[in-house]
């Protein structure tokens, strides 16, 4: 399993429109193959600040959401954050999963 976690610092004044984006594309990441999970986290101390956490069954599914739709307007939302994001990869391996 492949996780992602992009970190963001969002503008006061761009926190609703990039919110709102972010939560329109959730439902349709949710539904490409091999997505495990979709989340978007706001810390408690500072609004301003998210995190979108993905799950990807393999690398392979991640290769082919990060050519999608979905990924591209992700991206194009980051021209509202109010410092450069910071994106995160993790494999995990589940004992469980032979």
């Amino acid at each position: 399993m492949i996780t992602t976690i992009v970190r963001m610092h969002i503008s006061p004044d761009k926190h609703r429109e990039l919110t709102q984006t972010l939560m329109s594309l959730i439902e349709s990441i949710r539904t490409e193959q091999g997505c495990r999970r979709c989340d978007l986290w706001q810390n408690v101390e500072d609004e301003n600040r998210l995190c979108l956490l993905e799950e990807w069954a393999s690398q392979a599914d991640l290769k082919k959401h990060m050519k999608s739709r979905s990924f591209r307007v992700l991206r194009g939302a980051m021209s509202l954050l109010k410092e450069q994001h910071e994106i995160s990869f993790s494999t995990l391996f589940d004992p469980d999963e032979r």
